[in-house]
């Protein structure tokens, strides 16, 4: 037995949802890691539909403890109303069943405020970067600042105005730069003393109650939101998120160990999607790229945003699987991919007349770079709701192989339909 780190492999929204909730059936504990109220999936359980930002997955299944790690940044009233949307549906969440890390870093109006501000600027100029606007980077700058708000702060009525001095020290002075009204110190003291009786029922010391739960055995799944090449540091960087979201994140995020990590899961769609600025090389401007997007249903679970679509880069799965120790991956949407004449895989590229085998880091050389294709027959037999590799036409299994052969990993979970139960399980991650 192992715990599981799920991470997404390409630029998000791969379809961890529904390998996230058919693994969180098998787990005790569901960790988020890093990321906040920006990413989304939906999960359907017993045809009800549930729509997640911040709460981990864990938290629709009675008898699950999901935790909201120090490495995510905590909007307090988005949480409360995702709790409050839940509990609608019939979902009942306590401290029984939701724990937050006390040494995650809140998310303030100021900082939602300061990122549309920025935005709206970058958008005048060109150089927007497609942020959801929710204040994600702005906090993740606070706590790399050592100047953030932290949900222990809620309890200690003593010390937080002093913390709220220092943080508008630094945000009236931008505001000032950007032309905007300040912000009062009352103001984020109201905001937070407003909602601290809400969210304190809720933290914990989450590190420790992990390590305590593992030395039990109990089984964790650490859940990451957005992509790996969304990573602030190993992603189309400036195009990328405000956080760590490879797998070594789940350590940091989470306050356990690398060694209690344990599978890396990467959640790999068959074919490639993008939400927002910056470079993708195999997107498709044609009708295959609108067919994809209709077939698919590529609308943003968070912003509705259409996706862009391509088709599948192996270079880039590549790299992902190398910067995160990925064990085996969670092949998803290849239903999709029924009745094209063929089928185009990604293996490398040319820069400046040169063929080179990943995507280099430089945002210049990343908007020069042609794809270099391989070629595969596609297959008309419907592939939908397949749960054997018996019921896969030939050349969507000869589609699969040669995934696992450019990529450098094993396909764990094959996905062919949203439906949780259409999954060809091929290796048990927690049990590997």
């Amino acid at each position: 037995m192992t715990n599981v780190v799920v991470v997404g492999s390409q630029w998000g929204d791969e379809g961890k949802g529904k390998i996230v909730d058919w693994l969180s059936e098998r787990a005790d504990i569901v960790v988020r890691y890093q990321g906040g109220h920006n990413a989304g999936h939906t999960l359907v359980i017993d045809g009800t539909s549930y729509k997640l930002s911040l709460l981990p997955s864990g938290v629709v299944r009675p008898g699950k403890m999901a935790v909201i790690g120090n490495g995510v940044v905590v909007d307090p009233h988005a949480l409360i109303a995702e709790i409050e949307k839940l509990e609608k549906q019939g979902v009942k969440i306590s401290p029984e069943n939701l724990r937050i890390a006390d040494n995650a870093t809140l998310i303030l109006s100021l900082h939602r405020e300061l990122d549309a501000f920025r935005e709206d600027a970058a958008s005048n100029s060109g150089t927007k970067i497609g942020t959801t606007r929710r204040g994600i980077g702005p906090a993740y700058e606070d706590k790399v600042g050592r100047r953030a708000i932290r949900v222990m702060d809620l309890a200690d009525l003593d010390t937080l105005p002093g913390k709220v001095d220092r943080i508008l020290t630094h945000h009236n002075a931008l505001r000032r730069g950007l032309g905007v009204a300040e912000v009062s110190h009352d103001t984020i003291m109201t905001e937070l003393t407003s909602i601290a009786d809400r969210v304190l029922p809720y933290r914990d010391t989450v590190w420790l109650f992990l390590d305590k739960e593992r030395r039990k055995g109990a089984r964790i799944l650490f859940e990451g939101a957005q992509g790996s090449l969304l990573d602030i540091d190993h992603g189309t960087y400036p195009f990328v998120t405000s956080s760590n979201t490879v797998a070594g994140q789940a350590a940091a995020g989470s306050g356990m160990g690398p060694g209690s990590l344990g599978y890396i899961l990467g959640i790999t769609k068959a074919y490639t999607t993008r939400v927002g600025e910056g470079p993708f090389p195999t997107e498709l401007h044609d009708d295959i790229g609108q067919f994809l997007g209709e077939k698919g249903h590529e609308f943003g679970t968070v912003t509705g945003r259409k996706r862009r679509c391509g088709w599948f880069d192996a270079a880039l799965v590549r790299q992902s699987v190398a910067t995160n120790g990925i064990t085996g991956i969670a092949l998803t949407k290849l239903d999709v991919l029924d009745g094209l004449d063929e089928l185009k895989i990604c293996v490398g590229y040319k820069l400046d007349g040169e063929q080179i085998d990943h995507l280099p880091a430089s945002q210049g050389a990343q908007a020069r770079v042609e794809p270099i294709y391989l070629t595969l027959e596609g297959w008309k037999e419907s592939t939908v709701g397949a749960r054997s590799w018996a019921d896969l036409p030939a050349q969507a299994i000869k589609y699969v192989r040669q995934v696992e052969e450019l990529i450098g990993a094993p396909v764990a979970l094959l996905s062919t339909s949203p439906e949780r139960d259409d999954t060809i399980l091929v290796t048990d991650p927690f049990e590997d």
